[in-house]
């Protein structure tokens, strides 16, 4: 205790108590703590966004929860046909949609894809009838005529395709924000169907499906007590 002038006595302050608010409590300071963890939590997800740091993928992981339904059956197609014949084709798209008065970088989009599919060669045995079909008296010897092999629709096989690169202008960037789909790679899954089905064609692969549905028919029908038999192609 001190005393003042007139010798009374007078409290005496720490300079801590003296810079202590009249409240008796310090500033709040949890918003600015707060503001802080946030940015450091941007910052390591940013970080392992786009930047590989060890550590970091197990905090800022991705669970993967299948809720899917059960498949239901919509129909059943009786097959009559024998796939001869399959050809495995890998074709490199690269689609791009610009356009015409505004730049790319501002509206356009370009997508490098690698597809990988296959597409089947078949002979339909539905429409065979009787007079496709000759055995002479002693059933030794056979012959029929089938229609020519066809081939069936293309198919791209989503496990061996994948996108190279997609660029994406400003206006799509935005756009894909408020999508519902906005990986949709519907066109160039489409574009790459029809390069490998015009592949096919150009190819020899319904001769080769011809070619195998003779063997097989003849292994067959020998395998039943047939000597000869002989296999044709008609329109």
């Amino acid at each position: 205790m001190r005393e003042d002038a007139e010798g009374k006595p007078r409290e005496s302050r720490t300079p801590l108590e003296s810079r202590t608010p009249k409240h008796g409590r310090a500033p709040r300071r949890w918003p600015a703590v707060a503001v802080v963890l946030f940015l450091l939590c941007l910052v390591l997800f940013v970080l392992g966004r786009f930047v590989h740091v060890p550590g970091l993928d197990d905090v800022f992981g991705v669970d993967t929860k299948d809720r899917s339904g059960p498949a239901v059956l919509k129909s059943i197609q009786d097959m009559h046909r024998y796939e001869g014949a399959a050809g495995n084709y890998q074709v490199v798209v690269d689609l791009e949609k610009d356009a015409r008065l505004l730049p790319d970088s501002i509206r356009g989009t370009r997508t490098l894809f690698v597809a990988s599919g296959s597409v089947a060669a078949y002979v339909d045995f539905g429409g065979i009838g009787q007079g496709s079909v000759a055995v002479d008296e002693k059933r030794t010897t056979a012959t029929l005529r089938l229609p020519h092999a066809r081939l069936a629709e293309p198919a791209v096989d989503p496990k061996r395709s994948y996108t190279v690169s997609k660029q994406r202008g400003l206006i799509d960037r935005l756009g894909d924000l408020f999508s519902d789909n906005p990986a949709d790679e519907r066109a160039v899954h489409i574009l790459a169907a029809d390069r490998i089905g015009a592949a096919a064609k150009e190819s020899d692969l319904t001769l080769q499906a011809e070619k195998n549905t003779t063997s097989m028919l003849q292994g067959l029908l020998r395998g039943l007590g047939f000597e000869q038999v002989t296999v044709t192609y008609a329109p």
